[in-house]
C-alpha cells in the first residue's frame, strides 16, 4: 500500500479531482480521504489536459482550468512541475494500459516519487504508489 512520501505531496487522478470539485467526498474511501486531508495536493499537468478533453466531449460541464482554479482556492491544489521528457520516458514503459492519460499521470507520480489517489483498479493493480 502506498504511503505519503517525505515531501507530503499527494497527486490526484482526474476522477478524484472531479469528485472533489463536485463536493462528492462521500465517494472516497477513508484512506483516500485521509491522504487528501493530510497531504500537499497536486495534479499532473496531464490532468489539466484530460479535464479539457472531458469538457470538450461534454463529460464535465466546466472547463478544466475553472475546476483547477476553484480547487486551488478551496483546498490548495496546485499543478505539479516536472520534466516532460522524464514523464514520457517513464510512460513509455507502462505497457499495462492503452490509456495515454493514465500512463502519463502514473508516470508523473512515479518520476516524482509521490502517492497517487486513484479509484482506477488497473492503476491500483500496477502502481505501488496508488492509494484508494
Amino acid at each position: 500500500m502506498a504511503r505519503i512520501g517525505k515531501s507530503g505531496l499527494v497527486h490526484l487522478d482526474t476522477h478524484i479531482v472531479c469528485w472533489l470539485y463536485e463536493g462528492r467526498s462521500e465517494l472516497l474511501t477513508p484512506l483516500a480521504l485521509q491522504a487528501i486531508e493530510s497531504g500537499l495536493l497536486q495534479v499532473s499537468p496531464v490532468v489539466q489536459l484530460e479535464l479539457a478533453y472531458l469538457h470538450e466531449i461534454g463529460r464535465i460541464s466546466r472547463e478544466g482550468s475553472y475546476v483547477l482554479d476553484t480547487l486551488a482556492k478551496d483546498i490548495g491544489l496546485s499543478v505539479a512541475d516536472v520534466s516532460l521528457a522524464q514523464v514520457m520516458k517513464m510512460a513509455g514503459t507502462l505497457t499495462w494500459t492503452r490509456d495515454p492519460f493514465d500512463r502519463m499521470i502514473v508516470a508523473h507520480a512515479m518520476v516524482s516519487d509521490v502517492a497517487l489517489v486513484s479509484k482506477d483498479r488497473l492503476i491500483r493493480k500496477h502502481c505501488d504508489r496508488a492509494i484508494w
